[in-house]
């Protein structure tokens, strides 16, 4: 049976192997030690809160070894893990915990003022301070001691049992929780270790946050399934990532771009060790080719990633010499992964045309919490699920991202990705960010308006941007408008939040910025 419970399996052949490091206080913890904390939290909450087989558990906090026991617990307990996003406001966390009815919430001192009002707007039966709990409520320490004694949890989980939910970012709409069953986590594990090859000797540090699933699924699970171990970061700083990365000898590395770009930028980068690393890898937005080049100059394949939390962080793979040689490629589908690059009536496309990705496979989730219409409008009754992304698939096999199908608009009767563009301006030596979206035009239809942020003390024009673009692209694809500013509207993992940019042209004066 396919269960979540990557942790107690591998606690049985790996006891006394570490497992996680707390990078803050530099504790070790060895695999029976960790599947001994999750036992006591998975008893906590079935014996000490009364929680049954299918009631969520929220959790308010930043990365840290409470919310790994949390996680842990879910697979051992029936109980479903909500890990809450942290950057939240308080309405919009309370649209969460409304949504998927939580009975309990654990939080953290950081946490205390958004926790104290929630308080006061939801019926939620149990409040948990994870360090120093507000009056009336419980303290996760005093309740592990008390309740969580024993040698098991016995819930013996299905295949498609729930494990967490997962909501998404939200950036077009309401957040939608994703269904995440105990298949999808366990096959992902599976997947990432046999297709990336990973193994007991690999380490990696984990400083992307843990509610997300780019957090859990690269690289928690897979180097928990595999005997490896993690290094937990409570917080992102650069120096910090580069000392852990060279004391530790971490050997892969998950990050985003923006990530990669202020890891690029910190001083430590020239010097640091990494003759131990066998490779680093980039998701959660399009990776620019001059970063590739940035790191393959320190020697270190900088590889594409590509996942979504609906069907896996985790959904390609390639070999370092192939990351090189396909640069901007995100690989082959890894094994048992059905990809498909598809036109609107779902039909393949030929090699090279620009298409709808489609997935199909065990690593794709249930769909969405209370919310059927969404489930149904992304998996369809073949179980092909629709991505939203666009892509292409060259005669190798190696599949290439194109930008979101939302984000594409038309110029003059053609198509245009933003991403396209954006990948060329961010290769100009004056830039240090840049995005692009479609703005109506009297002329043709829609054009582009590209948002560019400069790098410290370097200036840059319109017609200078233009110039560079006009010999890397078609005429029709260089944006007509080039806006400075100071930063992107990012999401935490790294993608541009482009409704917040076209809030912003409203607000540009365009006689300083445009070239026709």
């Amino acid at each position: 049976m396919m269960h979540g419970d990557l942790l107690g399996e591998r606690s049985r052949l790996s006891p006394q192997r570490t497992a996680v490091v707390d990078a803050d206080s530099g504790r070790r913890y060895s695999y029976s030690e960790m599947d001994r904390r999750a036992v006591a939290c998975g008893r906590a909450w079935l014996y000490g809160l009364g929680l049954r087989h299918g009631d969520r558990v929220g959790i308010l906090c930043s990365n840290r070894i409470e919310l790994l026991d949390a996680f842990f617990a879910a697979g051992k307990s029936s109980v479903i893990l909500v890990p809450l996003n942290t950057k939240l406001a308080v309405p919009e966390l309370e649209y969460i915990i409304r949504d998927c009815g939580l009975r309990a919430v654990l939080y953290d001192d950081e946490h205390r003022g958004a926790v104290k009002r929630l308080r006061s707007r939801l019926d939620v039966e149990f409040w948990i301070g994870l360090d120093d709990p507000l009056p009336d409520d419980l303290s996760n320490e005093e309740l592990i001691v008390t309740r969580g004694a024993g040698s098991s949890v016995y819930r013996r989980c299905q295949p498609e049992d729930p494990y967490c939910l997962l909501y998404t970012s939200g950036t077009t709409g309401r957040p939608k929780g994703v269904i995440i069953p105990h298949r999808q986590v366990a096959w992902n594990a599976y997947n990432t270790v046999l297709c990336w090859q990973l193994t007991e000797d690999d380490t990696s540090p984990i400083f992307t946050p843990l509610y997300h699933a780019g957090g859990l699924g690269a690289f928690l699970t897979p180097l928990i399934a595999a005997g490896g171990t993690v290094v937990v970061h409570g917080r992102f700083d650069p120096s910090e990532v580069w000392r852990t990365i060279e004391r530790e000898r971490c050997t892969v590395v998950l990050g985003v771009p923006t990530i990669w770009k202020i890891l690029a930028d910190a001083p430590e980068f020239q010097d640091v060790d990494l003759s131990h690393v066998r490779w680093f890898i980039s998701g959660g937005a399009p990776l620019p080719k001059h970063l590739i080049d940035v790191y393959r100059e320190r020697g270190v394949v900088l590889r594409q990633g590509y996942g979504l939390t609906e069907v896996g962080v985790n959904c390609f793979a390639m070999s370092n010499e192939e990351a090189w040689e396909k640069a901007g490629s995100i690989g082959r589908p890894m094994l048992f992964t059905e990809a498909m690059v598809a036109d609107e009536s779902g039909m393949e496309v030929a090699p090279g045309e620009v298409g709808e990705l489609l997935f199909r496979g065990p690593h794709v989730c249930s769909g969405y919490w209370n919310n059927p219409q969404a489930t149904a409008d992304a998996l369809d009754k073949k179980g092909w699920f629709h991505t939203g992304d666009m892509a292409t698939r060259d005669d190798d096999g190696f599949f290439t991202i194109a930008g979101r199908a939302k984000d594409m608009f038309i110029s003059g009767g053609v198509n245009v990705y933003p991403a396209e563009v954006e990948n060329q301006l961010l290769q100009h030596h004056a830039l240090r960010d840049a995005a692009v979206v479609g703005a109506p035009h009297d002329t043709w239809g829609e054009v582009g308006v590209a948002f560019v942020v400069p790098g410290e003390g370097q200036q840059v024009t319109p017609e200078g941007l233009a110039s560079f673009l006009g010999g890397r692209l078609a005429r029709y694809k260089v944006p007509k408008r080039f806006v400075l500013v100071d930063e992107l509207p990012r999401t935490p993992y790294g993608k541009v939040v482009k409704a917040e940019l076209l809030k912003l042209l409203d607000q540009t004066d365009p006689t300083n910025d445009e070239k026709e």
